[in-house]
């Protein structure tokens, strides 16, 4: 078994892929690490990766009237970024700015379609674990706005802790 292999397995997001779904899976994943302020992606840009956290943290990030860059959430290790590949036009939505070190498992947008559309099996795991993740990132948005205009304070940037469930 190789390092991606085991990474992959031992990250929450696959806990429900089976070992030969993960080697599958694994033949489009690299190791990438990125630097304290570096940006992973800007808004707007094409979005043709999903990265597994393996350490590190990441403010996800959206450029809002008269307030400049505000910080959605905090995403950590154990956790994922980047859903835009999946749909088109394939933009990345936020910006994705690196506060430490990065670890991650950069996946290829395309080479996950591709397999999203041959084996049902791994589309319907994939796409069931990602909607849990765009709507934390969705409601998270909501409340993080309603916060810079003043309509309520105090959310909190974390998801729950059964996410993974």
């Amino acid at each position: 078994m190789n390092a991606v292999f085991l990474l992959l397995k031992n990250h929450p997001f696959f806990k429900e892929f089976t070992d030969a779904q993960l080697q599958r899976i694994g033949e489009g994943a690299t190791l990438v690490n990125f630097n304290p302020g570096q940006y992973i992606f800007r808004e707007g840009e094409d979005a043709d990766q999903f990265y597994l956290i393996l350490g590190g943290l990441v403010s996800l990030e959206v450029q809002v009237p008269k307030r400049g860059s505000v910080t959605i959430e905090r995403i950590d290790a154990g956790d994922v970024l980047g859903w835009s590949w999946l749909y088109p036009p394939h933009r990345w939505h936020f910006d994705a700015h690196a506060q430490e070190e990065i670890r991650a498992i950069m996946i290829d947008g395309e080479f996950l379609r591709n397999m999203i559309e041959e084996d049902r099996e791994i589309g319907f795991k994939m796409m069931k674990r990602i909607a849990m993740i765009m709507e934390h990132r969705l409601q998270s948005t909501r409340i993080k706005l309603m916060e810079v205009y003043d309509i309520y304070k105090d959310p909190s940037l974390r998801r729950p802790s059964n996410w993974q469930n």
